[in-house]
């Protein structure tokens, strides 16, 4: 079983930076592929980004690239999502996954385990 915990949500203005976390725990550690996806109020879930074992692959939605960067830090067990340029559609409770494979995936059915959230809320 895996424990996932995201943190570095809050409150920012347009145009601001986050840097969210997503830490494992528990019996195996993170050597697997890792999603970021986000839920906004009435929406329906979304993928964001992702990356394998390695760091070497990621893969981001349309929305998101060229702001956000996904990076991780496997000796910390931790995967980071940098968000740039923020805007009030970021607005929206952003969740971290890991799947049973180290295989990309923006489906969120393929994915195992899922931490609690944590909210971003970007004012204009």
């Amino acid at each position: 079983q895996v424990q996932l915990v995201e943190s570095g949500g809050g409150l920012v203005q347009a145009g601001g930076s986050l840097r969210l976390s997503c830490t494992a725990s528990g019996q195996t550690t993170l050597s697997r592929a890792v999603g970021w996806f986000r839920q906004a109020p009435g929406k329906e879930r979304e993928f964001v980004a992702a990356i394998n074992w390695s760091g070497g692959n990621t893969r981001y939605a349309a929305p998101v690239t060229g702001r956000f960067t996904i990076s991780r830090d496997s000796a910390k067990n931790t995967v980071y999502m940098q968000m740039n340029s923020l805007r009030p559609e970021d607005t929206a409770v952003y969740y971290c996954a890991a799947r049973t494979w180290n295989v990309l995936s923006s489906t969120d059915s393929d994915y195992n385990y899922w931490g609690q959230g944590t909210q971003v809320t970007v004012s204009s």
